[in-house]
């Protein structure tokens, strides 16, 4: 399994004198009803840093553990994304599967879900019912399009958020269509954001002792991350365009082809990197330019500027390339697939690769925890379970015994 911390990380002493390592989230209880990825990613986080996570589960399971490759009928991604959460299969759609969720969040911090608005009202599981047991509860509503707007009632995915957020617009080459990103992006972003919402109101609780209602439109936090283009549109009435690789925004700054068929990428934000650049590959007469003193008056000289960082570049092995830059001070990497990041030695040095032990599969590898922590580390304690997994365990502790179980499991309650 794997943590993340500094060397210096300190434990306290438990009983026997055992050491202990304690968690930043260490009894916060989540419930996790949301399907797919944006609010089960979240769940996911807060659960890497010590959050109790029971993931409530439709008995035929989440789409997740569904989705993309699988080995020998487990599905991989599901394997990352249900880590740390304990696993019970609930139908929402049942009076005595809402009775049970009821119960489950009578005691719970935070409950995530992503139904379509009005969905957990219809089930008697809206905010107002859920607080009545427990006035300290968050609930987090991640949808497409927020709880409200004409909207709101839209089926909402990440590809719909990577389109109307303005990002598919300007991705992809000038002549070429608008470009969706080939994994869950605004996804992923919404995820992050859920998170910090949750973080925020758990913060907000401590003040007032009240809980609270999150709404996160997965339309909005990719929309926020793409830069001023609200602020560049009103005051100057500009539409950004599709630039490729490039910036609008300074230059050189794209991809470039090693000798050995290999990819770079260079950048150059700061004044200093770019002169360093077009000294290394010996052009240093374009630093002494008045236009290349602005990196936005810079883009509008890609073409030449490109020409001859990609020359040089064209002429050195991928290796070459990166020694030099590196001995010039200047900014560059590699493009890397899956394969390279798994040697790579900055990774293997920040353990952001693990193997976890799995019940099903045996030993896995996954993305370790975002962050390192210095006092209260991450840490992924198991993979995603079975499904129903830990129905005994979490049902037990409702007072039900396997008996009760199997009835509603007849019925089509778990």
């Amino acid at each position: 399994m794997g943590s993340r911390a500094f060397s210096g990380e300190r434990l306290s002493t438990g009983e026997g004198g055992k050491l202990e390592r304690h968690r930043a989230l260490e009894g916060i209880k989540v419930i996790d009803a949301a399907n797919l990825f944006a609010g089960p990613l979240a769940a996911t986080i807060l659960g890497d840093f010590g959050a109790e996570v029971i993931k409530v589960e439709h008995p035929r399971g989440d789409p997740s553990r569904y989705h993309g490759y699988s080995k020998d009928g487990v599905g991989l991604w599901w394997k990352f994304l249900g880590r740390n959460k304990k696993c019970v299969t609930l139908n929402l759609s049942k009076p005595e599967g809402q009775e049970i969720f009821r119960r489950l969040a009578g005691d719970a911090d935070v409950v995530i879900e992503s139904f379509r608005p009005g969905t957990f009202e219809r089930w008697n599981l809206g905010y107002e019912e859920l607080e009545k047991g427990n006035p300290g509860l968050i609930l987090a509503r991640v949808t497409g399009f927020g709880q409200f707007g004409p909207y709101k009632d839209r089926p909402g995915f990440g590809t719909l958020a990577e389109s109307m957020s303005g990002f598919a617009y300007v991705t992809g080459q000038p002549d070429g269509p608008p470009t969706l990103p080939p994994f869950g992006l605004a996804d992923g972003i919404a995820a992050l954001a859920t998170a910090v919402a949750v973080l925020m109101a758990l913060r907000a609780r401590d003040v007032t002792g009240r809980g609270q209602v999150v709404d996160l439109a997965i339309i909005e936090p990719i929309f926020t991350i793409l830069g001023p283009q609200p602020t560049v549109y009103d005051q100057l009435g500009i539409v950004q365009k599709r630039s490729g690789n490039r910036s609008v925004n300074n230059a050189p700054r794209n991809i470039y082809k090693t000798k050995d068929g290999l990819w770079a990428a260079v950048s150059n934000s700061a004044q200093n990197i770019a002169e360093r650049v077009m000294r290394l590959v010996g052009r240093p007469e374009y630093v002494d330019e008045p236009w290349f003193q602005k990196g936005s008056e810079r883009a509008k000289h890609a073409d030449e500027l490109d020409e001859a960082v990609g020359g040089w570049i064209s002429e050195r092995t991928r290796e070459e390339v990166m020694e030099a830059f590196e001995e010039a001070g200047a900014a560059v990497a590699p493009i890397y697939s899956i394969a390279d990041i798994m040697e790579d030695p900055q990774y293997r040095a920040l353990e952001s690769i693990i193997t976890v032990d799995d019940p099903e599969l045996g030993p896995i590898k996954m993305q370790n925890v975002l962050f390192r922590l210095s006092e209260t580390p991450g840490e992924v304690r198991w993979s995603g379970p079975r499904l129903g997994e830990h129905n005994e365990e979490v049902y037990g502790e409702l007072g039900l015994g396997r008996k009760d179980l199997e009835e509603l499991a007849g019925k089509g309650v778990l």
